[in-house]
């Protein structure tokens, strides 16, 4: 069995492109299906698109789920979330998420949470956050990973003195990213300012496995294409295998939202770049390195 899937996998590398080139076809129709719906290609939580958050200290017995239950009904056309906020895996305080910035908004909602549970004055504190701000702040980070990817073909580029191998790595992180999204949209999590550093840290950990392979692919000169290709694999599903663990170990544990979202867009973007990089990665090397065999062949008769 394994032998079989070494000769496909060999064999019908061009025909495995589809794979990726059909998650990233995916990707671009879900994102612009959901940007002609909603106006933006995410999710945006408070943090990038401006609204409140309600942080309560947290009492054994509040019913969390019928006080969530009650505000979404009192309130239909509102966004309101409710996260739980925890401290040595106890429960500390709760936050309600709304989209509500005007006073008037905010005092209503406070007035229905104290409707459903008895709060202080002194047991509750009001963050608010400006629309502008938050816009504002989306566009910086947007503008930071466009950077990023600027500076990483330059780099690239200068490494390997080639166009297409550093395309090759460039679109691999691109395709990660743009899937990453999609996928992540499906799950219907609104995104924060923690879940844009996750696709920041994603960029990185998708050019390490690219430059693993690129490197010892056209750098290297010992053993044939394939067994460079096979040795990079050993090594890039090592780095894959032992960076996955420790995500899904703190997906599991850890309690924080912010940190669950972290982990939940690093464990989607580290799948994805399996494909990315071993199977599109490859083949566009492959392609790039026969096509220039075939050239030096044709100079040579």
């Amino acid at each position: 069995m394994k032998e079989k899937l070494k000769s496909f996998y060999e064999r019908k590398y061009k025909a495995l492109l589809l794979i990726p080139f059909l998650l990233l076809f995916f990707a671009f129709v879900q994102i612009g299906v959901q940007y002609a719906t909603t106006g933006d290609f995410v999710h945006k939580g408070i943090t990038l698109k401006g609204g409140s958050t309600i942080t309560i200290n947290y009492v054994p017995s509040y019913n969390l789920l019928e006080l969530e239950t009650s505000l979404q009904q009192t309130f239909p056309k509102a966004e309101i979330a409710l996260r739980t906020l925890h401290s040595a895996g106890q429960i500390t305080s709760f936050a309600i998420d709304s989209d509500a910035q005007q006073d008037a908004e905010i005092k209503a909602l406070l007035a229905a949470i104290k409707e459903e549970i008895n709060v202080l004055d002194e047991d509750y504190s009001v963050e608010v956050i400006g629309s502008s701000f938050g816009r504002s702040f989306f566009r910086q980070t947007l503008t930071a990973i466009g950077i990023a990817f600027i500076l990483m073909g330059i780099v690239v580029f200068i490494y390997f003195r080639t166009v297409v191998p550093s395309l090759a790595v460039i679109l691999a992180a691109f395709s990660d990213i743009f899937v990453t999204l999609a996928i992540f949209n499906l799950t219907g999590i609104k995104l924060n300012a923690a879940g844009i550093a996750a696709f920041l840290m994603l960029v990185g950990y998708s050019v390490d496995t690219d430059m693993v392979l690129s490197s010892r692919v056209l750098k290297r000169r010992e053993g044939t294409v394939m067994e460079r290709i096979y040795s990079s694999i050993q090594t890039g599903l090592m780095m894959s295998a032992t960076t996955l663990a420790a995500v899904i170990t703190a997906l599991l544990l850890v309690k924080s939202d912010v940190v669950k979202q972290i982990m939940l867009i690093l464990l989607i973007g580290l799948l994805v770049d399996l494909v990315m990089t071993w199977i599109q990665n490859v083949a566009i090397l492959r392609w790039y390195l026969e096509s220039k065999e075939k050239k030096n062949a044709l100079k040579r008769h």
